[in-house]
């Protein structure tokens, strides 16, 4: 299911973007290079799509934001959240006090996302990026990337936005793609079909071959969210993967919901489940998932406008390894500056400086990774136009 939860944690950010996005870097470098850690980040509870999915596409470096999954994001689009945590307004907090409705929780796999945004990327080489938006619906990038540790290359992207607008800052349908110099494609399609159900499909080309592909239906109730997720799918050889989602509010600020993992491939088949709970204070987010993968904890906590800290705690059956990550984002607007860094129990220790050089269309970035215990180090340096 790697692809799978990867993929979302970039579909978070799919819609908002082309109105506005916000030009981050992001280098990414192999897991292992950093330890226990970063292995731990790319499982999820349940994962057992790798074992199901034929071997993806290298992942561009710097591609998008996030640990590469199965579709990148095009170079030079963030992906804002689709539906961010949610916030309570003082009107839905009367509501709630007055035994009225409750509020929509949002998505699953959205829930420990407020924390792991305090935490830097990793970054390593050198990235330019230029964006040129062409019109209110249409914006393309341009990214060269060089790198001794991966591969250097240029990517094109895409983004479209069309005019059915269903909130302040969403408007559907939304395709986004991009595709390397050796001709790989990632691509997807995100539509509102109507105020409840929204569908998503996504696929993954390596050169003229098709990697992966996926399909998501999600319905969104008054006080509740729902949604399947059907990946990889093959008829004749009867193999896939389905997952299921389920987050209910019980209060205003409570949250619980589950997951089921189903996969089936030839002499194999098995379904993995985990239970979520989620409780969102005033200025903090407590989440907890368990299941039979382990256990993953995350606390944000947002002190004031400017600092915000989080603390992730990860444990894997699979791997007999726990980890306990602490990061915190330091923002500073009157001097268009985003400071992020991050320290583990693994020793391994990182930042990333971004600043705008207003008024100028121009964002430069520095990132630094260093793992004490196998001493590696790792940095990289990026400069944004448009």
């Amino acid at each position: 299911m790697d692809f799978i939860i990867r993929h979302r944690e970039r579909e978070d950010h799919a819609v908002t973007s082309a109105n506005g996005s916000r030009n981050l870097m992001n280098m990414s470098q192999s897991a292992e290079e950093l330890g226990p850690s970063a292995l731990l980040q790319c499982q999820s509870m349940g994962s057992v799509l790798a074992a199901t999915s034929p071997s993806p596409a290298p992942p561009a470096t710097g591609g998008g934001q996030g640990v590469p999954g199965l579709v990148s994001v095009p170079p030079g689009f963030t992906m804002p959240s689709v539906s961010s945590v949610p916030q309570t307004s003082e009107s839905d907090q009367q509501k709630g006090d007055g035994g009225d409705s409750l509020p929509n929780p949002g998505t699953y796999e959205e829930c420990h996302r407020k924390c792991k945004e305090v935490f830097p990327m990793q970054m390593e080489g050198v990235r330019l990026m230029v964006n040129k938006g062409l019109s209110n619906h249409f914006q393309v990038s341009h990214t060269v990337t060089l790198s001794t540790m991966g591969d250097s290359g240029y990517r094109f992207g895409t983004t479209y936005v069309g005019s059915k607008q269903t909130g302040p800052a969403e408007s559907f349908p939304v395709i986004v793609g991009d595709m390397d110099n050796t001709g790989s494609l990632n691509a997807q399609i995100i539509h509102q079909l109507t105020n409840a159900v929204r569908s998503k499909i996504a696929m993954q080309t390596q050169q003229h071959k098709f990697v992966n592909w996926q399909c998501d239906l999600e319905y969104r109730g008054q006080d509740f969210t729902s949604a399947v997720t059907l990946g990889n799918p093959d008829v004749l050889v009867g193999s896939g993967i389905v997952v299921a989602h389920y987050l209910q509010s019980i209060t205003p600020s409570l949250a619980l919901g589950g997951e089921l993992v189903y996969h089936r491939r030839p002499g194999e088949e098995g379904a993995v489940t985990s239970l979520l709970g989620r409780y969102t204070g005033d200025n903090f987010v407590a989440t907890l998932t368990l299941g039979g993968a382990g256990a993953h904890a995350t606390y944000y906590h947002k002190a004031n406008e400017q600092l915000q800290v989080g603390v992730e705690f990860e444990a894997s059956t699979r791997m007999q390894d726990t980890t306990t990550s602490f990061g915190y984002q330091l923002d500073l607007p009157k001097a268009n500056l985003l400071f992020k860094g991050t320290v583990d129990s693994n020793w391994v220790v990182g930042a990333t400086l971004e600043k705008k050089l207003l008024p100028l269309p121009l964002t430069l970035a520095l990132g630094a990774f260093l793992n004490h215990r196998k001493n590696k180090f790792q940095c990289g340096f990026g400069v944004t136009i448009g």
